[in-house]
């Protein structure tokens, strides 16, 4: 809703319009100074390098934790194997525990795996 005494002529372009003018003749003349041009690059190459660094490290810090778990999951096994030996447990959960043992030391072996074949890149 417009009051009476602000209106807009429809010749005056909105303020979106104009800073988006703004924007693409400062990046035009920004392309065109040698020094802008070299900090965005530099800037690519520190963020691409920390991001490749950052990746490796996550899958580093995942393989951890699965092989963590693989361990849980093998002394839960183990334990298991002992009641089952003392009459009070299933040939079933030793399965399950070992199961989840072996899926999570996989998960794990492979994250590694992956990390030091992106660390080489």
């Amino acid at each position: 809703m417009t009051v009476s005494g602000e209106r807009k002529s429809a010749a005056s372009p909105g303020l979106g319009r104009q800073s988006r003018a703004a924007l693409r003749i400062a990046g035009r003349k920004s392309g065109e100074n040698r020094w802008v041009r070299a900090l965005y690059r530099a800037g690519e190459a520190v963020a691409g390098s920390a991001g490749r660094v950052l990746h490796v490290l996550w899958l580093e810090v995942t393989g951890f934790l699965f092989l963590v778990l693989a361990v849980i999951g093998a002394g839960a096994a183990a334990r298991e194997y002992h009641r089952y030996v003392a009459g009070s447990a299933t040939m079933g959960r030793i399965a399950m525990a070992a199961a989840f043992a072996l899926l999570f030391l996989y998960f794990g072996v492979n994250s590694f795996w992956r990390s030091s074949r992106k660390g080489k890149r």
